[in-house]
């Protein structure tokens, strides 16, 4: 309808949100009973903060083995559905004579723990609820991998470069455009995640994911080097050893705070 003229289409898929809704067909493709839970390490909570046990365990849901594995498979096939209905709007545009001219971004706004720490949900601040997908299709651009960190206020800049608009200098993100030239491009060093209502905080770089909670660290600390324990079994934060790694991104956690609460939001931070 309106092809002819400059539009925006933020399309919004509920799954792979809870509960776990789909066509029959595609629960069909993942039996529950072939799902591989993830390991269940003794003492996994040992070195893990209270205030960064997610709010949704295996736990405190009372989950069974065979929940578990049914929420997994729930899971997968709510992501197999998402991804056929991203296929028809993909359909849609090479349909309409759109696909060559039109920018096409997929991402989330989190990720979903599916038993890892026995944890499920969203909310905390480890690798498999922080991280997101992002595959950004823009016309004139070659297919690409860039493995640089990058964060979803990137996205507004990006989105503005490409459409030959002029951002607000004063826009805390930064364009991912060269990015799509040249995949080598570092975009940042650090990405900063917030969450449990702005009381907790990750700096994550290609090394390490440090997260602490609240203002001053005194609920609790988690250092992983990402390199060897990419699945956040071992908390260095309260080693001797890396007691000076702890400090170095305690000040840089400082100053991000001080960068992103540097605006006209007119929000009155908690320093609890």
């Amino acid at each position: 309808k309106h092809k002819d003229k400059p539009f925006f289409l933020a399309v919004g898929f509920v799954r792979p949100h809870v509960p776990f809704v789909a066509p029959k067909s595609y629960f069909d493709g993942y039996p529950y009973e072939q799902m591989v839970l993830p390991p269940k390490v003794k003492n996994d909570w040992k070195d893990i903060p209270e205030a960064g046990i997610n709010y949704v365990t295996s736990v405190n849901a009372q989950m069974s083995e065979e929940q578990e594995k049914k929420a997994i498979a729930g899971y997968y096939a709510s992501v197999a559905y998402m991804d056929a209905q991203v296929g028809k709007v993909l359909q849609t545009l090479k349909e309409e004579g759109l696909d060559d001219n039109t920018i096409v971004i997929f991402t989330s706004d989190h990720g979903f723990h599916l038993g890892e720490h026995d944890f499920w949900m969203k909310v905390s601040l480890h690798e498999e609820s922080v991280r997101v997908p992002l595959i950004i299709k823009a016309p004139g651009k070659k297919p690409g991998v860039c493995h640089s960190l990058t964060e979803l206020l990137d996205l507004y800049p990006t989105v503005a470069e490409l459409a030959g608009l002029k951002a607000s200098p004063h826009l805390q993100g930064k364009s991912l455009v060269k990015t799509l030239d040249d995949p080598s491009i570092e975009v940042r060093d650090a990405a900063f995640s917030v969450s449990n209502g702005g009381r907790s905080f990750l700096l994550r770089t290609d090394k390490w994911a440090f997260i602490q909670y609240g203002e001053d660290g005194k609920s609790g600390m988690e250092l992983f080097n990402m390199e060897y324990d990419e699945k956040q079994y071992n908390n260095l934060a309260y080693n001797p050893k890396f007691k000076d790694v702890v400090q170095e991104f305690q000040i840089k956690l400082k100053n991000k705070l001080e960068e992103v609460r540097d605006n006209d939001l007119e929000i009155e931070y908690s320093l609890k």
